[in-house]
């Protein structure tokens, strides 16, 4: 009798239980299903890769929560011959997410360390739709615009203007924006909330979504050592 593997398990448990937290979604629980989320976690992590939460990962940052993973994708509305730009790309894991339902992903990721180790994941797994770059995420992927969909995984202020002009007519960008919570503006007291623009024709669309929190999206690049190694804090 052949044994189904934990890790397989682990994924199919995984989307029954974001089917359950309002993820309905065939496209998106189906790519989330064949992406190994123990892959993109260091070896200490390993056993919580499928539960529900944010794992931390290197240079200060995280993978984000499956919920949150599967959320942003179902509002991104990517069809299968689109291309799109993802802002961070951290361990990969939210890329690989993506490959499975774009036409092409772009990423750009300001942490070379980050980058250089979420490429081999992304190799290892044959994901060859997926093309990376070393670079300032405000700054978007400018050779390779105009992109149907762009995602930014860290939150910023106000959208970077490179950003939006990055963005084709009809397109569609989802970005963690930081501001004042609507429910007590007296109070200094800043959230961050999923977003939504449309670009149309008559200039852009915004909605908010849900209340979200992600490491805030830093400009420029880490400065490095001699040896090519960044410098800590």
């Amino acid at each position: 009798m052949v044994q189904s593997s934990p890790n397989l398990h682990g994924r199919a448990q995984l989307v029954m239980d974001l089917r359950g937290k309002g993820i309905a979604n065939r496209r998106v629980l189906e790519a989330l299903e064949k992406v190994p989320r123990e892959d993109f976690v260091d070896a200490p992590f390993a056993v919580e890769a499928y539960t529900d939460r944010a794992i931390p990962i290197a240079c200060g940052q995280t993978i984000s929560q499956p919920y949150i993973v599967a959320y942003m994708s179902d509002a991104l509305d990517v069809g299968p011959r689109m291309r799109v730009l993802e802002i961070g790309t951290g361990s990969g894991y939210q890329a690989a997410v993506l490959a499975h339902l774009a036409g092409w992903v772009y990423s750009v990721e300001r942490h070379r360390p980050l980058l250089d180790a979420a490429r081999k994941r992304l190799e290892k797994l044959k994901l060859h739709n997926v093309v990376t770059r070393h670079g300032d995420g405000f700054l978007g992927w400018k050779e390779q615009a105009p992109f149907d969909r762009i995602l930014l995984t860290a939150a910023v202020e106000e959208i970077p203007k490179a950003l939006i002009e990055q963005l084709k007519p009809g397109g569609l960008l989802i970005a963690p924006v930081a501001r004042p919570d609507p429910q007590n503006l007296a109070a200094e007291s800043i959230y961050q909330y999923l977003t939504k623009i449309i670009r149309s024709e008559q200039g852009f669309i915004e909605e908010s979504l849900i209340k979200v929190l992600f490491v805030p999206m830093v400009a420029g690049l880490p400065q490095e050592t001699r040896h090519g190694k960044e410098r800590l804090p």
